[in-house]
């Protein structure tokens, strides 16, 4: 990711909140579901496929148009997802927020990479694309990882999702 020309504020205040109006609603609305499926899945910090999960769960119609492009079944993919990520032992009620205290290393640096992303495209909020992009780029992926083990490649969802992105409306 290129840095931006202009100094970007931190996506995270200084005690550890994410910062208000760094995110569109819907990208909101993405970490609030992957806050909520983080408990489901019995874990206690957000990791990257939460966040994954999240916008899956409530999808945009960018995320919508990317499942579409991909012949997926977003809500299906979910479920997959749940399923993999589940942990038996862990506790489903624990206390999450949007907080960088209760967010993986990986769910932070997706975050930060997604503002840059925003960023780069001349927005000052990270939109659900913005996020999903950023995972799917991202080195090491957990998320891309999976689909390639489906025989699905990173850069083949990249694209997809950029195209989606393009359909969309978004810059």
């Amino acid at each position: 990711m290129s840095i931006p020309d202009h100094p970007v504020d931190d996506v995270f205040l200084p005690g550890g909140k994410i910062r208000p109006g760094m995110l569109t609603p819907s990208a909101a609305k993405a970490l609030e579901e992957a806050i909520r499926l983080t408990r489901e899945t019995r874990w206690d910090c957000v990791r990257s496929p939460h966040i994954f999960m999240g916008l899956l769960a409530d999808p945009d119609p960018a995320v919508c148009a990317w499942g579409q492009l991909l012949g997926a079944d977003l809500s299906k993919l979910l479920g997959n997802f749940q399923e993999l990520f589940h942990q038996e032992t862990g506790d489903s009620d624990a206390f999450l927020t949007l907080h960088r205290e209760f967010m993986s290393d990986n769910a932070i640096r997706l975050l930060r990479e997604a503002q840059v992303r925003a960023a780069d495209h001349r927005r000052k909020c990270i939109t659900p694309m913005d996020l999903l992009i950023t995972l799917l780029t991202a080195s090491n992926s957990i998320v891309a990882d999976c689909f390639e083990r489906a025989g699905v490649t990173a850069a083949k969802l990249t694209e997809q999702a950029v195209i989606a992105e393009r359909q969309a409306g978004e810059p």
